[in-house]
């Protein structure tokens, strides 16, 4: 059995479904290839269904802290099974949802293992056998899957990746979580306000290491001050898993090694793309098996294109989805749509967010990196505690930052940790890509009372301007 379509989409994961979706909606006949589920990592097993978890575990919190409310909350308890069928649930009812985009729009789904025997072929091989598809176009949005110990392989019974953190056969008494990255904070938080006992070891020399550095130092306070140990500087030498716990060695920052036991351990230290045995190996440049692309998701085979996290980074799903649409639009320009105008990709103001507790969110340059750009910089900075809706919250904890080059009054970053600041960001992002300068944010009218005035007041703090600190 064989196909033509005018684009195939290999992977269905927030890049390739909307890939598809927007390839749809310009006219062209399009087709996804899914080997597992519609809507890939991120719907099924990561951005959503984890935030579910955590949201049940930020109720939980709230609840045991009800008296700070004049509220009272008697026999507290957390039910992990029900957590995680909550989380399943809402992970269903995402992958129905693409499932009925799907057939909105036409789309064919053809599921099984796909492979490329060119630029623009691929076999589909299921159980039902092997179809043959061809297309003018092919996006490849393959995505990744964790990276693990090359001396200490998950087995999903003491040693986790996030997928069985996700649904954890058991509840952890004492958690190693290696890497404090998004990945690795968000699930130390989970388990830590479900009642485990959390250590983190960070190899750099301080958590959350990509950002501002003001965040990473106030989030190891705040971590610690919930009761985690944060080891960071630190790296774990060996780790060996039994049937009732993990044993541990760990080189602290002053270079001594002491063995450590822990009823359970998660890895999260990066992603590997998902880009060996599908046939791309002869036909597009790769980068420790990320394939290389221009700013459309161009390869340097004619007809090739990829996005997500099979390129490179920043790896995160609205990254993955700007570059589908983005693709889809240059595709339908090659192929004679004159109405289609794409905008490259700049990685500068994609924003990114972190569900720990509290959360944090950013957006362009840390105040390190626009000095190495070469920037002279003016920096505002805005505490929670100045503000009236996060004291009414009872979330007084946290900080706004931005940073502007002080010659232009371009806005080069913004850096937030604290409550909801994952929905604040928006705003700077917006700003940055209208490329906003200190002016036009100082001149806009922020509603009373609400979290949202901090950033005016941050924008007002880097001109010494501030009015509430």
């Amino acid at each position: 059995m064989s196909a033509s379509y005018d684009v195939i989409v290999l992977g269905s994961g927030p890049g390739g479904y909307v890939a598809a979706i927007r390839c749809a909606q310009l006219g062209l006949k399009t087709a996804i290839v899914e080997r597992e589920n519609l809507g890939g990592i991120c719907l099924n097993w990561g951005c959503i269904p984890t935030k579910a978890l955590l949201r049940s575990a930020e109720i939980f919190h709230y609840m045991q802290h009800a008296k700070d409310y004049g509220l009272v909350a008697k026999e507290i308890e957390a039910d992990l099974e029900a957590v995680v069928k909550r989380s399943r649930g809402v992970a269903k009812q995402l992958n129905q949802g693409v499932t009925h985009l799907m057939k909105k729009n036409k789309i064919t789904v053809h599921m099984g293992e796909g492979a490329l025997t060119g630029p623009t072929t691929l076999t589909v091989k299921s159980d039902k056998g092997e179809e043959k598809l061809t297309a003018k176009h092919v996006i490849v949005a393959t995505g990744a899957r964790a990276r693990d110990l090359p001396f200490a392989p998950a087995d999903g019974k003491r040693i986790w990746t996030y997928r069985t953190a996700m649904t954890p056969p058991e509840m952890p008494k004492k958690l190693l979580v290696i890497g404090s990255g998004a990945i690795g904070i968000e699930f130390a938080s989970f388990y830590n306000d479900m009642g485990a006992e959390v250590t983190v070891v960070e190899m750099l020399d301080r958590v959350v290491p990509v950002e501002d550095a003001d965040v990473s130092a106030f989030l190891e306070k705040s971590l610690a001050k919930q009761g985690m140990t944060i080891m960071t500087g630190a790296g774990v030498e060996d780790l060996k898993a039994s049937a009732t716990g993990v044993k541990a060695k760990i080189k602290d920052k002053d270079g001594k090694v002491a063995e450590h036991e822990f009823s359970h351990a998660i890895v999260a230290i990066g992603i590997v793309p998902n880009t060996e045995n599908i046939g791309l190996d002869k036909l597009v440049e790769m980068d420790r098996g990320f394939i290389q692309i221009d700013p459309y998701g161009r390869t340097k085979a004619k007809g090739l294109w990829a996005i997500g996290d099979c390129t490179p980074g920043p790896w995160l799903a609205h990254k993955a989805s700007h570059e589908g649409v983005t693709a889809a639009e240059a595709i339908a320009q090659e192929l004679g749509n004159k109405d289609m105008h794409p905008h490259p990709l700049d990685r500068n103001n994609i924003p990114g967010c972190t569900y720990c507790h509290p959360q944090i969110a950013s957006v362009g340059m840390t105040e390190a990196k626009a000095k190495e750009a070469g920037y002279e910089v003016k920096v505002g900075n805005f505490p929670f505690i100045g503000n009236g809706k996060a004291i009414a919250l009872g979330e007084a904890e946290g900080f706004i930052k931005t940073v502007f080059d002080a010659k232009t009054g371009e806005l080069l970053g913004a850096h937030m940790i604290g409550a909801e600041v994952t929905e604040l960001i928006q705003g700077y992002t917006v700003g940055k890509t209208l490329e906003t300068t200190e002016a036009e944010l100082m001149q806009t009218v922020f509603p009373h009372p609400t979290l949202s005035e901090m950033m005016h007041e941050s924008v007002l703090g880097a001109y010494g301007r501030a009015l509430h600190i």
